[in-house]
């Protein structure tokens, strides 16, 4: 693994998978005692809001919470 010319480098997949880092994820580098260690930083929005709120408001569709349970599960 290297460093580019912009100090950027690429978490292999794994690591990311396993701990959680997904994308937009905030972290920082702490350091202690000569090593460095990459932290995941509290969220703001936890991932699930933040595609909520992205998502607010732009059905098109007026259908009640049952209407969508019934489509979603097959049911008429």
């Amino acid at each position: 693994m290297r460093i580019t010319q912009k100090g950027q480098v690429t978490i292999p997949e794994n690591l990311r998978t396993k701990y959680g880092f997904l994308p937009y994820t905030d972290i920082d580098f702490v350091e202690e005692k000569g090593k460095v260690y990459l932290i995941t930083l509290p969220q703001k929005n936890k991932r699930g809001q933040t595609i909520t709120e992205q998502l607010r408001g732009r059905a098109t569709i007026k259908m009640t919470t049952d209407q969508i349970l019934a489509l979603t599960r097959g049911k008429k």
